[in-house]
This record gives C-alpha cells, sequence and structure tokens, in this order.
C-alpha cells in the first residue's frame, strides 16, 4: 500500500528547502509534489468554474488518499491564504523521515483549523506498525512533533 506524507507550509518560499531535502533521502522526483493555489485559472468550457474546478480536484485527490473532506478542505484553505503543499510518497521509512522534514520546516497542524476528524470504525487513525502477516489497514496516520500527516492508501 501506498503511504503519503502530506505537509501545509504558510511561507511557500520554505517550499524548495523542504523538497531538496527530502530528495536527498531518494525519492523519486515524481514522488515528490508541491502544490500552490494557480495564480490564475483556465476555464476548460463554457459552464467552466476554474476556481472551483481546481478546488473539487484538489479535494477529490486528497480524500482519494485517506483524507476526511474537513482536512482536504483545510489545505485548500491553506493555499486561498498563500500557502503551498508538499507530498512525499514512498516506502515507510522514506515517508516518516519526509515527515520529519516537514516538521521541522514548520508545516501547518491543520486539525487547528478543520475541528476534530471523525472515528470511523476499520480507519487506522494513529501509528500502527505492521506485524508479520497482519492485514494493514488505509486511513490517516498521525504522526507527533508537528502539522504533517501520513496517509496509507
Amino acid at each position: 500500500m501506498p503511504k503519503t506524507a502530506i505537509g501545509l507550509f504558510e511561507n511557500p518560499h520554505l517550499v524548495d528547502a523542504v523538497v531538496r531535502e527530502i530528495e536527498v533521502l531518494g525519492f523519486p522526483r515524481k514522488e515528490v509534489r508541491t502544490q500552490e493555489e494557480p495564480a490564475t485559472f483556465e476555464a476548460t468550457g463554457v459552464m467552466s468554474f476554474p476556481r472551483l474546478d481546481f478546488e473539487v480536484d484538489l479535494i477529490r485527490e486528497l480524500t482519494r488518499i485517506g483524507a476526511t473532506k474537513a482536512e482536504a478542505r483545510a489545505y485548500v484553505e491553506g493555499l486561498q491564504r498563500g500557502g503551498a503543499l508538499v507530498c512525499a510518497t514512498g516506502s515507510n521509512e522514506k515517508v516518516d523521515a519526509a515527515a520529519d522534514i516537514m516538521n521541522r520546516h514548520g508545516a501547518v497542524e491543520i486539525e487547528k483549523t478543520s475541528g476534530p476528524e471523525p472515528q470511523f470504525p476499520g480507519v487506522a487513525r494513529e501509528r500502527m506498525n505492521a506485524i508479520g502477516d497482519s492485514p494493514v489497514m488505509a486511513g490517516r496516520v498521525r504522526q507527533s512533533g508537528g502539522g504533517a500527516l501520513l496517509f496509507v492508501w
């Protein structure tokens, strides 16, 4: 199962340094992504609402990997306020190390803006360690020490 660390940064100028440190861990460039709100939005059709389309697509992508709707909206709101996202997908150890880097650089704790998350049976909500052949559960994994969140999907 893929694992992704996501960090929201209020200062988008930090993103380049974060990405460079994460790439040093051995992440392929295609597995480290950044996202800021576009300066302009292109219409894709007569009934297109470009800004809304961007937000809906981003929320859909974030919920696909395990973010709650409230978390996804908090990320979008962070981008609207001029922030930037960094996402790193890879193995458990590399993703944990990427989240540590994000936290050292001040990734924002989105729980402060999104409110408490709902609890669903069968969805991981805290750090888990794989044991032998035990099944792995998908969901959000909270890492202590900062705002970066881990998603197993």
